[in-house]
């Protein structure tokens, strides 16, 4: 069972989504993300298995939650180096988005 030290190891922060275009070289169906966290953070990567529900024009200029400080992982060719996070729903994943615009890098706390 984790704990809430575990739950506050994690840096989550809000970004917004600059650019966003089709992982042609993922085993499933992906995008790569480019999203904006502020000065603190800078620009990230992201690879997001969010197909289903979203078109990578939808997805510019959206802000999403993501964890910051995982390790990068190597997706085929593509260096993802933050979790966007969603939920696993009905028909996809969908992502978890503030309900009023914020600015890039405030931390979920």
């Amino acid at each position: 069972m984790a704990t809430f030290d575990d739950f506050m190891k994690l840096d989550i922060r809000v970004g917004t989504i600059t650019e966003a275009r089709v992982f042609a070289k993922a085993r499933k169906p992906a995008y790569q993300l480019v999203v904006d966290f502020g000065p603190e953070i800078g620009t990230k990567k992201s690879s997001a298995q969010i197909t289903q529900h979203y078109t990578p024009e939808e997805l510019v200029g959206r802000q999403v939650l993501a964890v910051v400080n995982f390790p990068p992982r190597q997706i085929a060719d593509f260096m993802s180096e933050v979790l966007v996070l969603g939920t696993y729903s009905e028909g996809g994943v969908v992502l978890i988005t503030p309900d009023k615009r914020v600015a890039n890098g405030d931390k979920l706390g």
